[in-house]
């Protein structure tokens, strides 16, 4: 492989330094470095690439709307070298073949890595554990198993699940919607949703099984990720949990640090997600719980549909945002450009912290010598308008649609190889 340097970039938005690789590996980093190919790197900032532990590929099953190679591809282009596939695919990834067959189409895409996540219960049903330990033994390594769609509800299961998944160091990743307080909800309950006629989805829904959940891991000992924290009482919660020294993480998606509920004024379906789009409220909270390390890390939920599924009625429409392409941009405007977070902080909370609690390895590492060389470049002063149609992913379902947003990735390297570069960055002969 050729060898290449990316010369004055900000190494986590610090000074300019250059940093060089060669056959996937970087092997020095600091001025003067050298390399066969040259990227000019001013003005960018350097970052490991980004580690999503939350997306939606769709693929078995439904290809209409995305595969692992179109959404990989999506996640080259956020700046994405891993994303973890969640396991409501047609069929559900709750069996060691199915999760091998999405880890191996990751492997031949080759745009970033793909870890399948694994159901916890069998065909997401709740009723019955999957085959955890033999999806933990697969050739995937399943570590992060969650039923992400729905909640594993049963207090019994849920029990089993954590206690389970101990024995090779897994975590449960919950998805928190009490079903029974949320049965025919459409948005955020408030006094908008009564001023809409839309049947409410109460904060306490989510907030109740995350009280819950941190007392079971408390008393099994066990990891639990919560997926998509939205409510200011969440929050607390898990503030309080992590107080007692519980082993919890936690995560936000880009949509619930930038959008509120008021967007539905619309009746836009585009804006119907699950968990809702939340108060501006909860929309502060979560930017203070990310800011000030409740939680943990930014996961997308990119969660693609085809256009029939969200052009209709809100009713009759899917659940969904794309994510995967904006992440980082919505991340910048709303944590990195008000000064609740620098570059170093990003790149410890979408690539560090989500590849240590899926345990994968190689992925999330130091921009160090030694080091695998996945690395994204991004170009801070960088505005983008939003076009759904500029997108690698199958689905248009972008909440962004039209708004303009801050930064753009230039670059993506998967072990020293470009799956995004921007062609005028080059200044080397093999350019």
């Amino acid at each position: 492989m050729t060898s290449t340097v990316i010369r004055g970039a900000r190494l986590l938005g610090a000074e300019p330094t250059d940093i060089a690789f060669e056959d996937g590996v970087i092997t020095a980093v600091g001025d003067g470095a050298t390399g066969h190919d040259a990227i000019d790197g001013t003005g960018l900032v350097a970052l490991p690439g980004l580690v999503d532990l939350h997306t939606h590929v769709r693929e078995p099953g439904r290809e209409d709307a995305e595969t692992v190679l179109t959404g990989s591809m999506a996640a080259a282009r956020g700046g994405f070298t891993c994303v973890h596939a969640m396991a409501n695919t047609e069929p559900v990834a709750d069996t060691a073949g199915v999760v091998e067959q999405v880890w191996r189409l990751g492997r031949e895409g080759g745009y970033c890595d793909v870890q399948p996540v694994g159901a916890v219960t069998v065909g997401l049903q709740g009723a019955q554990l999957a085959e955890l330990g033999a999806m933990a033994d697969s050739a995937a390594g399943v570590r992060v198993f969650s039923d992400d769609g729905k909640c594993v509800s049963d207090a019994v299961l849920m029990r089993r699940a954590l206690e389970y998944v101990k024995a090779f160091d897994g975590v449960i990743a919950q998805h928190a919607q009490e079903p029974r307080l949320t049965e025919g909800a459409q948005m955020n309950e408030g006094p908008l949703s009564g001023e809409l006629g839309l049947v409410g989805w109460p904060a306490v829904a989510e907030e109740a099984i995350i009280a819950r959940d941190v007392l079971l891991a408390e008393h099994v000992g066990s990891r639990l990720h919560v997926c998509h924290l939205s409510t200011r009482g969440s929050v607390e919660i898990i503030r309080w949990a992590k107080s007692r020294g519980i082993d919890v993480t936690a995560e936000v998606t880009p949509h619930h640090l930038l959008l509120s509920d008021d967007l539905v004024r619309s009746y836009d379906p585009i804006y119907k997600v699950n968990p809702p789009l939340r108060s501006n409220d909860d929309v502060e909270a979560v930017r203070e719980g990310l800011a000030d390390g409740t939680i943990d890390i930014v996961a997308t939920d990119h969660a693609p549909h085809p256009m029939e599924d969200k052009e209709c009625e809100w009713s009759a429409a899917a659940f969904g945002m794309l994510g995967l392409e904006t992440a980082l941009s919505v991340v910048q405007q709303t944590m990195v450009d008000t000064g609740r977070l620098t570059w170093a902080q990003v790149a410890d909370k979408m690539s560090t912290k989500p590849a240590s609690i899926g345990r994968v390895e190689n992925q999330g590492r130091p921009l160090a010598v030694g080091e695998p060389a996945n690395i994204v470049l991004v170009d801070p002063s960088a505005k983008r308008t939003i076009d759904p149609r500029d997108t690698a992913s199958l689905s248009r379902n972008n909440p962004y649609s039209g708004l303009t947003l801050p930064g753009e990735v230039v670059a993506t390297f998967l072990r020293g190889r470009p799956t995004v570069r921007d062609r005028a960055l080059v200044e080397g002969s093999n350019a």
